[in-house]
């Protein structure tokens, strides 16, 4: 008899699924997540912030005696007590063609005040100095009658006085501060020297 073996063959083991190392666990993303929060404020706070921007000073005495020798224009110039600071000064041709002395101040509250000053004052250059201001009423200062006016579309505060004649200047003060601080500011014009 012929027998024939079959030869033993054992099963096959079973073929084991690659670890799954790349998927990591949840303890692994909290700590990576813990890492990377860690620098990120380690970062913001080494970054340098600016607390307070420092206008640099304005020589505004320096750019009314030019305007004051090119034009023979008797422009005037606050004289401000302490705390005052100026932050812009310009001479430049409106968009009516008048050509406009301007100097403006903070005070020390805060609130913007300005200076424009011209001659042979048109209403539109009244109108866009005040920023389409509408009259409130009138004060005395500086020997000087003003009119108040108050603009609806900002929150801007003017006082004018018109010039009479072709030589006299028209003087527009603006700006966010009350018309008792304009009145100040009024009280302070000095006219600036010719020489």
């Amino acid at each position: 008899m012929s027998t024939t073996s079959v030869p033993d063959t054992a099963p096959a083991p079973a073929v084991q699924p690659p670890a799954r190392r790349g998927l990591g666990s949840l303890r692994s993303m909290v700590i990576s997540m813990v890492v990377i929060m860690v620098a990120g404020l380690a970062w913001f706070a080494m970054v340098p912030r600016v607390r307070e921007i420092t206008q640099p000073a304005v020589d505004v005495t320096s750019v009314a005696k030019q305007v004051r020798q090119e034009t023979s224009w008797a422009i005037s110039q606050p004289q401000l007590p302490a705390g005052w600071k100026a932050t812009n000064v310009r001479f430049t041709a409106a968009g009516d063609g008048l050509r406009t002395w301007h100097a403006g101040y903070l005070s020390p509250e805060g609130n913007y005040v300005s200076i424009d000053q011209t001659q042979q004052a048109t209403d539109a250059w009244i109108s866009a100095q005040t920023s389409n201001g509408r009259a409130e009423g009138t004060l005395a200062a500086a020997g000087v009658t003003w009119q108040e006016l108050s603009s609806r579309e900002t929150v801007q505060r003017s006082l004018v006085s018109r010039g009479s004649g072709s030589t006299e200047l028209s003087t527009v003060l603006s700006g966010t501060a009350p018309y008792a601080q304009l009145a100040q500011f009024a009280e302070a014009l000095k006219p600036v020297p010719a020489s």
